[in-house]
């Protein structure tokens, strides 16, 4: 390495020669590749579990404030489901499997899967995971630090949205 840090044009073709099966995982990688695999089928798991219990608010949602609660309910639905696909692809990346077997997801959850049956308790239920989400996913980046900056702006990118989510929720409840 030069004295600026940066290594030259041959080190670098060398160094992506070794060990190329390894895919995007490269000698810079100074993460625990294992911990982090954990962490995002953690998450992943988490997310699918969100998805499905915004999927039921969305379809038994009913009452009067219902349409707004619903809209809401199905617009999180979808973007859980976009945060469960980046997990997905950043493990398959870093060569792990993704988790998606059912009788595990609510086992690794961050998040619980609670129904609720009315509006108010369905609505109280989504804002407690996204909590519970946010504070886990701040959590991670703070442990990913610069280990993984892929996988960290992922996390940041994801938090970003459940922020907004537990926003809308909030605010949802609040008029209940």
């Amino acid at each position: 390495m030069t004295e600026n840090h940066l290594s030259d044009i041959n080190t670098l073709r060398e160094r992506a020669r070794k060990n190329v099966e390894d895919g995007a995982v490269t000698e810079g990688y100074s993460a625990d590749r294992e911990e982090i695999l954990r962490l995002l089928n953690e998450s992943l798991a988490t997310e699918l579990v969100c998805v499905l219990r915004y999927k039921r608010h969305y379809f038994m949602a009913n009452g009067l404030k219902a349409s707004v609660a619903a809209d809401e309910f199905l617009e999180h639905a979808t973007q859980e489901m976009e945060h469960a696909d980046k997990l997905a692809e950043r493990i398959v990346q870093l060569g792990g499997e993704p988790e998606f077997n059912p009788d595990l997801l609510s086992k690794n959850a961050h998040a619980q899967y609670v129904a609720g049956k009315t509006l108010k308790e369905m609505v109280y239920e989504d804002l407690v995971a996204e909590r519970i989400a946010v504070d886990s996913y701040r959590e991670i980046i703070q442990y990913i630090g610069d280990k993984d900056p892929t996988t960290r702006r992922i996390f940041e990118d994801i938090l970003a949205q459940e922020e907004e989510h537990a926003d809308d929720m909030a605010d949802i409840l609040q008029d209940l």
